[in-house]
């Protein structure tokens, strides 16, 4: 192979893989698209085999990753990471919904449309998946074939498989749609009970239009903003009109509000990344006016009069104008949480994981609304946009110093649960450490509860088995007087053994962080700057909320630059002077680091020879033999 490695093989890890005999796993590269399989028979034929597969495996890796993540920088980061890792000649360019590979100095170009949906734990295994290749913890065909099983759903567990399609996603639909019509858009419980309404009814409709499939899907954003117009029409109209079209609007549609991606959009400008930041923008930007005129379509076939009805509701005094004081409200925050599982399902995340999400959410709501509360507080000639921003910015860089806190502790906990899993140094019965054995039996018995409530994962339990035998094969193994010479493990428990291989790497803290950022982002404002497009209120509303919607999104993204900006500071000054760390920690530290900048620092142009790096430092020639 002419390909090039820099990290360690599976051979030099502390890691029970050394001893286990693995049968020879073969990705059938039958299943690839006919253009894919084209260009993998012609690197296969001029560099071999696996320089073939790595090529077709980051190509994988780019499409998985933005259909779930949409974060071109940080995906960009990882691909750069696998072609450095083993010196692929291959370059990209990953626009708003295009992608385009090419390989050899352009010899080959793929191009792939790649509609995204959020997806947070896709993000994480795929980024996970990865990383265990470039470390070495897995060959090639077992990294294909574990992208594979995870995109068939074989490693999510049967609550995340309810929650990730239809029908089981419809229940999540009316959920968001009824709190968010309260907690964001100043609803009463009226107006959550519409809202919730609405919200089956746009879930079934995209239910049926994404069944049909093709050019249906084109419909969605169409039907679904029409069918929450002549509901909400018709509630106002036979039942009193006691209702505020505003917040039932907004909180439906905000399932349809790509807002994370306008705040993304901004980071990627700031970036330098103008084509796709730009691009984002607009896209992002069109797609709610459709939802919105849409909307306000289905509400003049209800009403004679659909901008008398807004302007009336909107204005002082008006039905949408005070409905619930949250501030004065014991049940506010309950009602946030609660809003917030309900996005977190929309992000498809790990339900025995919403714990996480749920503490970083909180940090971010609790800190932007305490200081924005104590702004408003002030009196009106000292309020201005400076006061928003402050608060936005001080949410959003709360939210990442928290996920970056907890992910760190996550880790520090997996690290000892998956090393005793791994037999990675010595097992937790042969040191005298109490704290390792606790963190042990506290996870192994959180595995076991989920367990129990049907939430968690059948193989995460039968890890706890496979542990018992690899510990006591191990044990024999290292035995001189005992014959053992290898550990032998059935198909059932070598899945298993890549399974905790793979879930051993370091999560995701984008895919803990993005459902927090989706809570704060400005979807909402973009929607009510084209309502009052639509329904022109007072001379100026315009420019007001868009100068609203531009310092929001601005102060979020610079907020999120702050947060980053902050941990790696301290992270930079923790590991010069931990002393007590060794250099592996150090380092594993800084790349994990390196990846989070990619965030807001755009990809560097890397030159295209396999045999040196960036930096025009020579890498080592790998021998085939190093990976099986």
């Amino acid at each position: 192979m002419s390909g090039t490695v820099k990290s360690a093989t599976i051979l030099q890890m502390e890691s029970v893989r050394r001893n286990v005999n693995l049968s020879e796993r073969k990705f059938d590269v039958e299943v690839l698209p006919a253009d894919l399989l084209r260009v993998y028979r012609s690197l296969e034929s001029r560099f071999g085999e696996e320089y073939a597969l790595l090529f077709v495996f980051n190509m994988q890796t780019a499409m998985e990753l933005h259909r779930a993540w949409h974060m071109t920088l940080l995906t960009s980061k990882i691909m750069q990471r696998v072609k450095d890792t083993f010196g692929l000649r291959m370059t990209w360019n990953l626009g708003v919904v295009k992608l385009k590979i090419r390989v050899e100095d352009g010899g080959f170009e793929l191009h792939r449309r790649v509609p995204y949906d959020y997806d947070s734990e896709y993000q994480d295994l795929f980024m996970r998946i990865a990383y265990a290749l470039c470390e070495g913890h897995l060959t090639v065909h077992e990294a294909l074939l574990f992208q594979q099983e995870t995109k068939q759903g074989l490693h999510t567990a049967p609550s995340g498989r309810f929650l990730r399609g239809f029908p089981g996603r419809l229940m999540l639909y009316p959920a968001l749609s009824s709190t968010c019509a309260v907690i964001f858009f100043g609803g009463d419980w009226g107006d959550a009970g519409v809202a919730a309404i609405c919200g089956i009814a746009t879930g079934l409709i995209e239910y049926a239009l994404t069944t049909i499939g093709g050019e249906a899907t084109v419909l969605v954003d169409l039907a679904v903003g029409m069918i929450t117009g002549v509901i909400g029409g018709l509630f106002y109209r036979f039942d009193g009109g006691r209702y505020c079209l505003s917040s039932i609007f907004l909180g439906t549609l905000y399932w349809y509000f790509y807002g994370t991606a306008f705040v993304i959009g901004l980071l990627e400008i700031i970036a330098g990344e103008l084509e796709t930041g730009v691009t984002r923008f607009m896209a992002v930007s069109i797609k709610t006016f459709v939802l919105c005129i849409m909307a306000s379509f289905g509400l003049l076939i209800t009403l004679e009069k659909p901008a008398d009805v807004w302007i009336e509701q909107n204005q002082e005094n008006g039905q949408c104008v005070d409905n619930i004081d949250l501030e004065t409200k014991w049940w506010r925050i309950l009602l946030y949480l609660a809003c917030s599982a309900a996005a977190l399902g929309q992000y498809r995340f790990r339900v025995v994981e919403y714990w996480r999400g749920l503490i970083v959410q909180l940090v971010a709501y609790e800190v932007q609304y305490q200081v924005a509360t104590h702004f408003v507080k002030r009196s009106k000639s000292e309020f201005d946009n400076l006061d928003t921003m402050i608060s936005n910015i001080m949410g959003a860089a709360c939210a990442v110093v928290s996920a970056c806190i907890l992910s760190y502790l996550v880790d520090a906990v997996n690290k000892r649960y998956y090393g005793q899993l791994l037999q990675r140094g010595k097992h937790r019965d042969e040191t005298i450490s109490r704290c390792d054995d606790f963190l042990y039996n506290f996870v192994a018995t959180k595995i076991k509860f989920f367990y129990v409530l049907g939430l968690g994962r059948g193989a995460e339990r039968e890890k706890l088995r496979l542990e018992k035998k690899l510990w006591v094969h191990t044990k024999e193994l290292n035995d001189p007087n005992n014959p053992r010479q290898e550990i032998i493990l059935d198909t059932n428990e070598e899945n298993l053994l890549l399974d905790t291989i793979v879930n051993a790497e370091s999560m995701n803290i984008w895919a803990m962080l993005m459902p927090a950022v989706y809570q704060l982002v400005p979807g909402s404002m973009i929607a009510k700057l084209w309502f009052d497009f639509i329904f022109p209120q007072a001379e100026g509303a315009v420019s007001e909320v868009f100068s609203n919607l531009m310092v929001i999104s601005l102060s979020l993204a610079l907020g999120l630059i702050v947060g980053f900006a902050v941990v790696q500071t301290f992270v930079a000054i923790y590991s010069s002077i931990a002393f007590w760390e060794s250099e592996e920690t150090k380092d594993d530290r800084k790349k994990n680091n390196d990846l989070r900048a990619g965030m807001y620092t755009a990809t560097t142009d890397a030159n295209d020879d396999p045999t040196v790096n960036d930096k025009g430092e020579a890498l080592v020639e790998r021998d085939a033999e190093e990976v099986r």
